[in-house]
Order: structure tokens, then C-alpha cells, then sequence
């Protein structure tokens, strides 16, 4: 990946994923924006993220969600389990993580964006 290049995994109804993608816009520098409700990552492509990240599945999902609470609260998940839950229902995956290079962000609260700028 060109390191030049940053990739937000972006959901535009979500105001900290807008705020975090304001803050690349307003550094100037070029984003591939990725929908990730209607494009998800692939599992080797989210794996591969967390890694960077530096965390396991579990520690990416939104709780919140009805889709947790009504399929997955209470349960004890091994990884592939919640990769498998990641990835069956995009919703769940925290929001926004961005990727520069080598490193990625979880950009709440958006300015943890400036990390990779």
C-alpha cells in the first residue's frame, strides 16, 4: 500500500467517522474512502488491520449495535468466531479505522486521526 495514501473504512451517517475524515481533508492529503457497510473488508484484509491496530476481534465490536445485543451479548466468542460475526455483519466493526502505510487508528475521537498524518 502507498503510504502516501490513507484509507478510511467510513460510514457517513456516523458523525466521529465524518469528523475523522474532515481531518484528512483538511491536512490535503488524498483518502481512499471505503463504505464498509456496503464494501467490507475481506478477512484477511481485516486481519491484516488488526494487527496494526494491535487488538483482537472483540475489542472492535460496537456493543451498542442491535445486532450485538440481539445475536451476540453474553456470548463468549473465540477470534474467529467474532471475525466470522465482523464480517457477516459489517455493523458491528467499530468506526472509523484508518490506515496509513503501517499503522491504523480507530479514529474516535477523530483527531486520533493526526497519528497518522
Amino acid at each position: 500500500m502507498n503510504d502516501d495514501i490513507i484509507r478510511i473504512y467510513h460510514n457517513n451517517r456516523c458523525s466521529k467517522s465524518r469528523g475523522a475524515y474532515q481531518v484528512i481533508a483538511a491536512a490535503g492529503l488524498p483518502a481512499e474512502v471505503i463504505d464498509y457497510l456496503n464494501h467490507p473488508p475481506s478477512r484477511d484484509e481485516l486481519i491484516r488491520i488488526l494487527a496494526l491496530l494491535g487488538m483482537r476481534p472483540a475489542e472492535i465490536v460496537r456493543r451498542g449495535e442491535a445486532e450485538f445485543k440481539e445475536n451476540y451479548a453474553g456470548r463468549t466468542l473465540t477470534d474467529d468466531e467474532w471475525l466470522d460475526a465482523l464480517l457477516a455483519h459489517p455493523i458491528l466493526i467499530e468506526r472509523p479505522i484508518v490506515v496509513r502505510g503501517d499503522k491504523a487508528v480507530i479514529g474516535r475521537p477523530p483527531e486520533k486521526v493526526l497519528e497518522l498524518l
